[in-house]
């Protein structure tokens, strides 16, 4: 059998409060008591006592207050003959603090004192009986309460703090699904492009198909590269680098390229940004819009650049995949916006704040 609960916030320290206990015993010694009687009911008392002292480590809430009422009637019941029993009013006062939140357990408090100051009066108890009585349980039961809300509070922040933890492996989670997507989405577009490229001009143009091959080798590598830094959380990417392999993708798709990018004070946090965007943007263009030209232009605006993709493809207003939902969240946190027209093809206009180049 086990006295306590496993519990590593309780461990030995229920052993200890006992020394307090050894107060009724000395009285009888103190004063010099030979009664059969008194001894018999001092130790059967103690025994009570031990039983639901242990047993309220088992409990909690207002059950307890049985616990507390137990043990503060073995009180009013040994005082009368044994004034060291005003211990077991100070025990009654240390399990207030668990029978409930702090407001509760304030208002129990002063119950035990209450009875402590009855059984004065009624049985006209010497000071050494109430003094200690009141002071202790007094002392004893607010300092209980207090430690008591306190483990409440660091238990609720250690809940938020994980919470925090939780969701903020989350996000990093999806920006990695989000930014892997981008990488690779178009990465992978332009490897089945080149290999098919590849494919078609192996028996009239060996010499570009080798050239395409080894272009497929280099974007393979480079994708790699790619992955590894986007899983660091490291963006470096040059948008004005990211558009020219834009163009050269989409003219390898046989696409119609215009390319006009006005020069713009772009700080490399919105760069990366712009970047991922418009890799996400051709990939769509080359996988789905079946266009024939695509509009690539970066201009500066009020406290802000703005970046457009038109195609002549055949836009539809479809839901939002993985890719384009990234590519919002991206710019939305950064404080821009997102804005998607497909009436005639596809356009997408990305706007973002920028602040002397902050």
């Amino acid at each position: 059998m086990r006295l306590l609960p496993k519990n590593k916030d309780i461990g030995w320290t229920p052993y200890a409060w006992l020394v307090y206990l050894t107060s009724v015993p000395l009285f009888g010694f103190a004063s010099r008591q030979t009664s059969t009687r008194f001894w018999a009911w001092t130790i059967a008392g103690m025994v009570l006592f031990l039983g639901l002292y242990f047993w309220g480590y088992w409990i909690r809430g207002k059950r307890l207050l049985w616990i507390v009422a137990a043990i503060a009637l073995l009180g009013v019941i040994s005082a009368p003959t044994n004034p060291g029993a005003s211990v077991y009013f100070v025990y009654a006062a240390a399990f207030v603090s668990f029978t409930g939140d702090t407001r509760f357990a304030v208002r129990i408090l002063p119950l035990v004192l209450v009875v402590i100051g009855v059984e004065t009066v009624v049985f006209h108890l010497p000071p050494y009986f109430w003094v200690p009585g009141v002071v202790f349980s007094l002392l004893i039961g607010s300092i209980n309460i207090h430690f008591r809300q306190r483990d409440r509070d660091n238990k609720k922040l250690l809940m938020a703090q994980e919470e925090v933890e939780h969701l903020a492996k989350v996000a990093e989670r999806e920006r990695i699904a989000r930014d892997l997507h981008d990488v690779l989405g178009h990465t992978l577009s332009v490897i089945v492009l080149k290999s098919e490229l590849a494919s078609k001009l192996a028996e009239r143009d060996p010499a570009r198909a080798v050239q395409e091959i080894k272009d497929v080798e280099r974007i393979s590598r480079d994708a790699l590269a790619q992955v590894r830094s986007t899983v660091r959380g490291y963006h470096s990417l040059s948008l004005q680098a990211e558009a020219e392999h834009a163009t050269a993708t989409l003219k390898a798709a046989g696409v119609k390229v215009d390319c006009n990018f006005s020069p713009a004070n772009i700080p490399p946090s919105h760069e990366g940004v712009l970047a991922l965007a418009l890799r996400e943007a051709v990939t769509n263009v080359i996988r789905h819009a079946k266009a024939t030209y695509c509009g690539l232009r970066l201009r500066p605006v009020d406290g802000g650049c703005e970046l457009e993709i038109k195609d002549d493809g055949c836009g539809r207003m479809a839901p939002e995949g993985i890719g384009l939902t990234g590519m919002r969240h991206r710019v939305e946190a950064l404080g821009g916006k997102l804005e998607r027209d497909v009436n005639s093809g596809t356009r997408l206009v990305i706007t973002l704040p920028v602040r002397n180049g902050k």
